[in-house]
């Protein structure tokens, strides 16, 4: 759980393998995100309710009991999902509701129903089926809680009964794809369902997007070949660590000799980082655009722990105003770093004392800085030229 990442992709495909089995017997199934009362009251056989951060304790208790409330005294109500599964015995203690722990095993090998949110919600995923080809991951980060909710990992899931036809992109979830030994075969799959390089799915080219990003330790010469091999947009490469920069470098200079351009990553900040390590981080994805002519955005990401019920945490070296200030920035600018340097200096200064001293002063000086403005005027036309699904989150 990376505090800040977006709940679009990993809620959604849950919700998707769901109703694939719900409808399988028989059952009609209804899509609602939030609270209604003319929801909640009808005549529901079951309720379902995922969740996901820790950090949305509140509001997710506050959901989970307003729906306990409903006319019918409908207490078939089944609770899952990350915060669930981590925080079981508290969310037990407020609600009375055992969660479901983990991954449902039935449900994550079912055939995703796309048609759930069709015409329902706008889905940036809309137009591409979301799947894994592996789950879990080898390592165990601190920061993460993949091993914890995916204890086994498993190296090729067949993309066959994933995949819709009629939707141009493909979003894979994998949380390490590269540790799978079937890597090269997890390559071929892709290929031979349409994701190839230059791949078109009408006169639009088609991407297949690793959303969760690889591994920089585990892209080798042999790995970054076959990646080329796919329509990758982007490559999403994890900078958490300043000690990882020269590694990273090497990396990115691997993507440029095979032939990929856009690059992304998630930059994890006040973990054990400092400020001027983050501000670094970002300093060099733009020095490496300019050197080899790359598209690289960046997606910072705030960390909390994985028990916290709210984002007030504040690592060991930085401070709370340090952190909002951060996230005034990345308010303006969507969450998103952009790769052209005159519009980074401006948002986040020339240097790193810069970066600290704007990061430190009044939330409404620095979101209504002139310098601002430019930025996210200039990131929306970087963003709109890149296309659908390639630089979100």
């Amino acid at each position: 759980e990376r505090g800040g990442q977006p709940e679009s992709s990993v809620d959604l495909s849950y919700h998707l393998h769901l109703t694939a089995l719900d409808k399988l017997r028989g059952d009609e199934v209804v899509f609602y995100k939030g609270t209604s009362a003319a929801v909640r009251d009808q005549a529901w056989d079951i309720i379902y309710i995922t969740t996901l951060f820790t950090f949305q304790w509140k509001m997710t208790i506050e959901t989970i009991k307003f729906y306990q409330r409903n006319k019918l005294k409908n207490n078939n109500i089944k609770v899952g999902g990350i915060l669930a599964s981590l925080l079981q015995k508290d969310v037990e203690n407020e609600t009375g509701i055992t969660p479901h722990f983990g991954l449902w095993e039935e449900v994550d090998r079912m055939p995703p129903d796309y048609t759930l949110t069709s015409g329902v919600y706008n889905y940036y995923t809309n137009n591409a089926s979301i799947g894994y080809m592996t789950k879990g991951c080898k390592n165990r980060c601190s920061y993460c809680a993949v091993p914890r909710l995916e204890r086994e990992f498993v190296p090729f899931i067949p993309l066959e009964k994933q995949i819709d036809p009629n939707k141009k992109d493909l979003i894979l979830l994998d949380n390490n794809v590269l540790a799978s030994p079937e890597f090269p075969r997890i390559v071929e799959e892709i290929q031979k369902h349409g994701f190839q390089k230059g791949a078109m799915f009408g006169k639009a080219h088609r991407y297949v997007d690793f959303n969760q990003g690889v591994e920089a330790k585990r892209l080798t010469e042999e790995n970054m070949e076959l990646l080329s091999k796919l329509a990758l947009k982007p490559l999403r490469i994890a900078f958490d660590d300043i000690k990882l920069q020269k590694l990273y470098i090497e990396k990115v200079y691997l993507a440029h000799k095979y032939g990929i351009r856009r690059l992304s990553n998630y930059i994890l900040f006040n973990h054990n980082d400092t400020p001027e390590d983050f501000y670094r981080r970002l300093q060099v994805n733009i020095e490496l655009n300019e050197e080899l002519g790359l598209s690289i955005f960046s997606f910072p990401m705030n960390y909390v722990p994985l028990d916290a019920k709210d984002r007030k945490y504040a690592g060991p070296n930085w401070t709370k105003t340090q952190l909002r200030g951060i996230q005034c920035i990345l308010h303006a600018t969507h969450g998103v770093v952009g790769p052209r340097r005159p519009f980074f200096e401006k948002a986040f200064g020339k240097d790193a004392d810069e970066f600290k001293y704007i990061i430190e002063q009044p939330e409404e000086i620095i979101f209504h800085r002139e310098d601002m403005k430019a930025y996210r005027d200039d990131l929306v036309t970087a963003l709109s030229r890149e296309g659908d699904i390639n630089e979100r989150p």
